[in-house]
């Protein structure tokens, strides 16, 4: 009699067992196509607020601005703080979405790897907008206007007014910059930098007999009163806008035109420009 209890005990649970194994299987049958079993709260990652750039931002708390040093647009301060035009606005930026700003020097050939890595967030330090940029990410409106110029010592510059008598000159520029690309166009040979302070540092020296810069760089730290007063600008190479660039797609693009509007009208923007010196460069909004 024993042993049939034993008997009957193992059978109704190996019953037991199948029934628990058919029931899996029936769950299996129910998954959506392409068998996604994910739960609703993993399924809900897959949608389009969790692949928001700006929810991206938000959840990790910090906007990481790419940049280099480059006066009047983002440099240090005497207690080692970024501060300048873009810089400060960047700040205030941050500050509309909630979270903090981080700023971290890149090297600026790299500037689109550097967002497409997320390595940053966010190019933001006069940078120029081209078709190299606008193809490799989301580019905000344009809020500055600037230009290449030809920077050289000023006991010479009256020898080298036109693009033509440029030829002769032994230049240095940032690499990977704006400035690069018009002496490429215009065939002359040039040692590349890792910034722009680096190329007005070779013509200082001597070590260059020309660099190209940003007009509004220039403007700040070159001429009388000014780090290189012994320097000054004389050949523009082009006409050029500033924007800010973010990843393809972004919807911080859209998020930084607003507050950038808003911005002006509050009349912040103006504000910020002047303390800078940069106030007649400002596109009006």
């Amino acid at each position: 009699m024993k042993r049939k209890l034993t008997a009957l005990a193992l059978a109704l649970g190996l019953t037991l067992s199948l029934a628990a194994c058919d029931s899996g299987t029936t769950g299996s049958a129910n998954t959506p196509a392409g068998g996604n079993s994910e739960s609703p709260a993993a399924a809900e990652s897959n949608t389009p607020a969790a692949e928001s750039d700006m929810a991206y931002v938000q959840d990790k708390g910090t906007l990481i601005v790419g940049m280099t040093d480059f006066n009047p647009m983002d440099y240090k301060d005497e207690n080692g703080e970024w501060i300048g035009f873009d810089a400060d606005m960047a700040k205030a930026f941050a500050e509309s979405l909630g979270v903090e700003v981080e700023f971290l020097e890149i090297n600026w050939d790299n500037k689109l790897m550097e967002l497409d890595t997320k390595g940053i967030d966010v190019i933001w330090n006069g940078m120029t907008i081209n078709d190299e940029v606008k193809a490799g990410a989301s580019v905000s409106e344009p809020y500055c206007r600037n230009g290449q110029v030809v920077v050289l010592p000023a006991d010479k510059a009256e020898d080298y007014q036109t693009v033509e008598s440029l030829s002769d000159l032994n230049f240095a520029v940032e690499n990977g910059s704006q400035g690069a690309a018009q002496l490429d166009a215009l065939g002359l040979s040039y040692v590349a930098k890792t910034t722009q302070a680096d190329a007005l540092m070779e013509v200082a020296s001597g070590a260059s007999d020309a660099c190209v810069i940003d007009l509004l760089m220039a403007g700040a730290m070159i001429g009388e009163g000014t780090s290189y007063p012994d320097l000054t600008y004389t050949v523009q190479l082009n006409d050029e806008e500033y924007g800010v660039a973010f990843r393809k797609g972004s919807d911080l693009t859209e998020a930084f035109n607003s507050f950038w509007k808003d911005a002006y009208d509050a009349g912040t923007v103006m504000e910020t420009a002047t303390t800078y010196g940069v106030q007649e460069s400002v596109i009006e909004k």
